[in-house]
């Protein structure tokens, strides 16, 4: 199965010094004047909301990056896999690499002053389980945040795994001056969530805020609440080929991301926090966090991610 589709295209962006959408398809049409990359499914491409179908393109991709191997391997490698790749073939430093495809999302108007600094990496994420089958206990997420080429902003791609299967969904960030904003839908099916979170804050070590959707596993439609949690990962690479699921009754989200590389002081003290600031709801009407709730969250986890810079 194709993955990393947009991540990918924005790397390749990249090591050409392609700017825009039509740039990078005009560069496809180099090797191949009459390959199926078009602009109009390269759009959605670019914003990680489908992939090509035709494995021409995927073919005319390894042509274009001049690999051995075949367009199938570029379709279903794993990320580090393909940049390695990159790498190997065009003598490049994987630094460099995703530094020039950083300065190539700036450079569209999204610099590190704007509303999307500092978004992109990879988070652990809980939250509470909305199935009924599952009351009272805690659900793990992957999310990742990536840069798309040109001016298509920043696009998140979360998934969980489910008794029923791994769930996926994607859709874009909408950074605003009041609040984050992500609205993801399923890549194979309806099911979508919807997150508001609090605008972030440097250096982005954790966001909070509210998740919305329907229950996924459950006798009925169930609209549904909860408060979330996405702690961000130094590697981006931990625990991708786990995704999460539904956390043990009792399990501790400290032990948990010490096993992701986040090794917090106090891990008792440190569970009794998360999991009142996870657990607390509202009975005057209005379902709200107090903002200092989440800053005393935001402050634990920015004296961790800065303590332990560079």
């Amino acid at each position: 199965m194709a993955q990393h589709i947009a991540q990918k295209l924005r790397l390749t962006s990249a090591l050409l010094g392609t700017v825009t959408r039509k740039d990078l398809a005009a560069a496809f049409r180099a090797v191949n004047p009459n390959t199926a990359f078009d602009l109009g499914r390269a759009d959605k491409w670019l914003q990680g909301r489908a992939r090509p179908r035709q494995i021409s393109v995927y073919d005319d991709w390894a042509r274009l990056l001049k690999l051995e191997q075949p367009g199938a391997w570029i379709a279903e490698s794993e990320l580090p896999a393909f940049i390695a790749a990159i790498v190997a073939r065009h003598g490049i430093d994987s630094a460099e690499l995703e530094r020039r495809a950083g300065m190539q999302f700036d450079a569209s108007g999204h610099d590190e002053r704007g509303l999307g600094s500092g978004l992109a990496g990879a988070y652990a994420c809980y939250s509470r389980a909305w199935s009924p089958y599952y009351r009272g206990r805690m659900i793990k997420g992957r999310l990742s945040i990536e840069a798309g080429p040109g001016a298509h902003g920043l696009t998140a791609t979360y998934g969980e795994t489910l008794p029923t299967g791994h769930l996926q969904l994607v859709g874009p960030v909408m950074p605003a001056k009041r609040g984050l904003y992500l609205h993801l839908k399923d890549v194979g099916g309806d099911t979508q969530f919807f997150l508001c979170l609090f605008p972030q804050t440097q250096p982005v070590s954790v966001l909070g805020g509210y998740m919305c959707g329907s229950a996924v596993i459950g006798p009925e439609a169930q609209p549904s609440l909860t408060r979330i949690l996405l702690v961000r990962l130094r590697d981006a690479a931990s625990g991708a080929g786990t995704w999460g699921g539904y956390l043990p009754p009792g399990g501790s989200i400290a032990a948990d991301l010490a096993s992701l590389g986040i090794d917090l002081e106090h891990p008792e003290a440190v569970d009794r926090q998360l999991d009142k600031f996870l657990d607390a709801y509202s009975d005057d009407g209005a379902i709200q966090i107090p903002p200092a709730e989440f800053r005393a969250v935001l402050e634990l986890f920015d004296r961790h991610w800065l303590q332990h810079a560079g």
